[in-house]
């Protein structure tokens, strides 16, 4: 996809007034067109899948996943970006916007029921959230996100690795986790200060039960005391 494809020109040529709100919330929007159809194909997505997005931002992802599912969740707290996603899913009915903090919202309620979440996630909630949804959306089989480089290397550390942690252990009792690719600063609208990289989850069974998990954060919180 060029650089000056008409679905993402008006986007990307907009963003740099967006900064101040995407620092505020912990959000680095993606400007490089050619990653953000590299990850629309890595996301292989089917005809009826039905995505989860959380942090939709001005839409530039949103609108190339969007032709590849057959609906896509859009979850994005920022109401100053209303101006751009509003008019996105006017355009591309198979769009449903939910206005708010993901952590808070009820994302067990989608209907229909996330079967993939694709996102450039938040890294302030990043792994939170993904163990949230790993927990109570069962539906959920695959996920391709964008996350910090530090947060991409915990989920997949191995036992006995300085990185290994309750994050680690979690994630991988109910997936398997590899990283697709390092991702450089320069294509992020504000550029972060920290290196990223796409992850990629495939369930193969389901979320460790609750008291598992409680077992597995005491164990590691008293390895670190």
């Amino acid at each position: 996809m060029a650089a000056t494809d008409p679905r993402l020109r008006s986007v990307v040529s907009g963003r740099p007034r967006a900064s101040a709100r995407q620092r505020r919330l912990g959000q680095n929007f993606l400007a490089d067109p050619n990653l953000l159809a590299a990850i629309v194909r890595d996301a292989a997505l089917e005809p009826g899948d039905v995505v989860l997005e959380v942090g939709g931002g001005a839409g530039a992802l949103t609108e190339l996943l969007a032709p590849e599912a057959a609906l896509v969740h859009v979850v994005e707290m920022d109401e100053r970006l209303r101006g751009e996603l509003e008019p996105l899913a006017e355009r591309l009915r198979n769009l449903r916007l939910h206005w708010g903090d993901a952590m808070k919202l009820d994302l067990a309620a989608l209907d229909p029921a996330p079967t993939r979440m694709v996102a450039n996630l938040p890294y302030s909630i990043a792994t939170p959230l993904l163990l949230r949804t790993i927990e109570e959306l069962p539906s959920l089989g695959a996920w391709l996100l964008m996350v910090q480089r530090e947060i991409a290397d915990r989920l997949r550390a191995e036992p006995g690795g300085r990185r290994y942690g309750a994050p680690s252990v979690q994630a991988q009792i109910a997936c398997d986790v590899t990283l697709v690719r390092p991702v450089d600063p320069a294509v992020f609208t504000p550029r972060p200060r920290v290196g990223s990289a796409l992850l990629r989850l495939e369930r193969r069974g389901p979320a460790a039960p609750p008291q598992l998990r409680e077992l597995v954060r005491e164990g590691f919180a008293h390895r670190r005391k």
